[in-house]
């Protein structure tokens, strides 16, 4: 008998063309993401009322998604340099799939607490309130990914396998993969309800931030173990660039965790 595996005949990479104009599913996602993310972030710094000028809010907005991107684009490329050095056109066309997030996160991280220290803005209010709407777009995000079929994941028995068929898709053809896309989509929907039903019972300011940090380290690390998409690998292939850099981050979030709670106690 055969296992019902889906076969993802109807999965568009391509949303549809207008002329010479042509939608792809992934950029259509990551641009919805952004503005979803993006506005309710905005608007919940101004709910918060710490009296930060609209436009300040703005500009950090701007230059965290530009950061975003530049970072989650360069470290594919960089990961992926053999490719890319034979066509060098191709670095720009991100609307084919092509972003690592880890590489968006630490650029993004760096510019916008470079602004918030430059303004003097409150840095870690104001990383608390947005970490949880990251999850959030990376939800969108993952969405995408599993449209164009890029970050997919290794072949499977396991009943909800999906078989992608499509020629335009990213995505190994015609056997059944792991939906690592959506797994790490669910794991991003996930944390954001947790983060935001944390936030009105954090302890310290930080707190949100941090377990943003761990969290997504933490699972994504798991979740690489099924992904079967050529993505870089770490000390002869033990673990991938990806995992290398949530063991990075975690270890201190975890640290700053402990550090912040015990001083909030004194």
């Amino acid at each position: 008998m055969n296992r019902p595996y889906t076969e993802l005949r109807t999965m568009f990479p391509i949303l549809f063309r207008l002329g010479s104009l042509t939608i792809h599913a992934y950029g259509f996602f990551l641009i919805l993401g952004t503005v979803v993310a993006g506005t309710l972030a905005v608007l919940k710094v101004r709910k918060e009322g710490l009296g930060i000028p609209f436009e300040r809010v703005a500009d950090l907005f701007f230059y965290s998604v530009l950061s975003a991107i530049v970072g989650s684009r360069a470290l594919f490329v960089l990961i992926n340099f053999d490719v890319y050095r034979e066509n060098p056109l191709r670095i720009f066309k991100i609307w084919e799939g092509g972003l690592v997030f880890y590489g968006g996160l630490l650029l993004a991280v760096g510019v916008s607490i470079g602004y918030m220290r430059w303004y003097r803005l409150p840095a870690w209010k104001l990383l608390d309130i947005i970490s949880p709407f990251l999850a959030l777009g990376l939800f969108f995000g993952r969405i995408g990914c599993f449209f164009a079929g890029c970050c997919y994941g290794k072949e499977t028995s396991l009943p909800w396998g999906v078989i992608f068929t499509d020629p335009n898709s990213l995505a190994q053809l015609g056997v059944p993969l792991h939906p690592t896309q959506l797994y790490d989509a669910a794991n991003g929907l996930a944390i954001f309800l947790f983060l935001i039903w944390k936030e009105k019972r954090k302890a310290f300011d930080g707190q949100i931030s941090l377990l943003f940090l761990f969290l997504y380290s933490a699972t994504r690390f798991f979740i690489e173990m099924l992904r079967g998409d050529p993505r870089g690998f770490l000390f002869q292939g033990l673990i991938s660039t990806s995992q290398g850099i949530g063991i990075i981050l975690a270890i201190p979030s975890i640290f700053m965790l402990f550090y912040l709670s015990r001083r909030s106690r004194r």
